[in-house]
């Protein structure tokens, strides 16, 4: 299973305003795709999952899926301040 494994650009982390917009741009692929941060891994199309990792700016969270594309899209909005 392709894997990209980013820190978080996000400079209030992964809360209310990123985490929205990754799981609304991971709702776009048909397949599964996880965010994993430590031991804790959430489906990505699930905004309130995403925020229960509680990855704040500079974390590393892995991002995992059967679609590399999908994996390289979700990764780069992960790396990127979503919150500017």
């Amino acid at each position: 299973m392709p894997s990209k494994t980013v820190t978080v650009g996000s400079h209030v982390g992964l809360h209310a305003r990123p985490a929205a917009l990754i799981a609304a741009a991971a709702g776009e692929y048909d397949d599964d795709i996880f965010l994993q941060m430590g031991d804790s891994e959430v489906d990505a199309a699930s905004s309130l999952l995403i925020m229960t990792l509680g990855a704040e700016k500079g974390a590393e969270v892995t991002v995992t899926s059967d679609n590399a594309e999908a994996v390289d899209k979700i990764a780069d909005m992960v790396a990127q301040d979503l919150d500017a």
